[in-house]
């Protein structure tokens, strides 16, 4: 299943190839308080392929916490934040914020809630190897 998205201005845009088509797209709410004053509601699929275009780097911020293992891609322009990053041994993984998602039926979403509280970095790269999108492409036009 291709699913299309992008953040509201379109700044930040997506292609998220899910395979295999999901009966079900789990849709994980995380309770720390970045993340719910953001909407941050994320999905993956260690499966998925995700193709992440930046139109306009000059609006795109990044954010990042204390371990410094993940970057929230924030579109200055909207404030949207449509996916979450992190380098791990070199290879780039992510996951997508469901709010960004176009077309997606509602019924289709598995809602849960999350708490990484007290987790370790390496559980936290631990879990992000098992069950993030490990097939990231982050493009952007090339200045003149």
């Amino acid at each position: 299943m291709l699913i299309s998205g992008q953040c509201r201005c379109g700044n930040i845009s997506l292609n998220l190839e899910w395979l295999p088509d999901p009966s079900r797209i789990p849709a994980w709410a995380c309770t720390c308080s970045f993340c719910q004053a953001h909407k941050g509601v994320w999905t993956s699929s260690s499966s998925a392929k995700l193709q992440v275009q930046i139109n306009n780097p000059t609006l795109l911020t990044r954010h990042t916490f204390g371990t410094r293992t993940a970057d929230f891609l924030i579109c200055k322009q909207c404030e949207d934040i449509p996916v979450v990053t992190s380098e791990i041994d070199g290879r780039l993984y992510a996951v997508v914020n469901v709010h960004a998602l176009r077309g997606i039926p509602p019924t289709l979403l598995k809602h849960f809630q999350s708490d990484f509280d007290g987790e370790s970095v390496e559980e936290r790269t631990n879990r992000r190897r098992q069950n993030w999108i490990s097939c990231v492409t982050v493009t952007s036009p090339v200045s003149a």
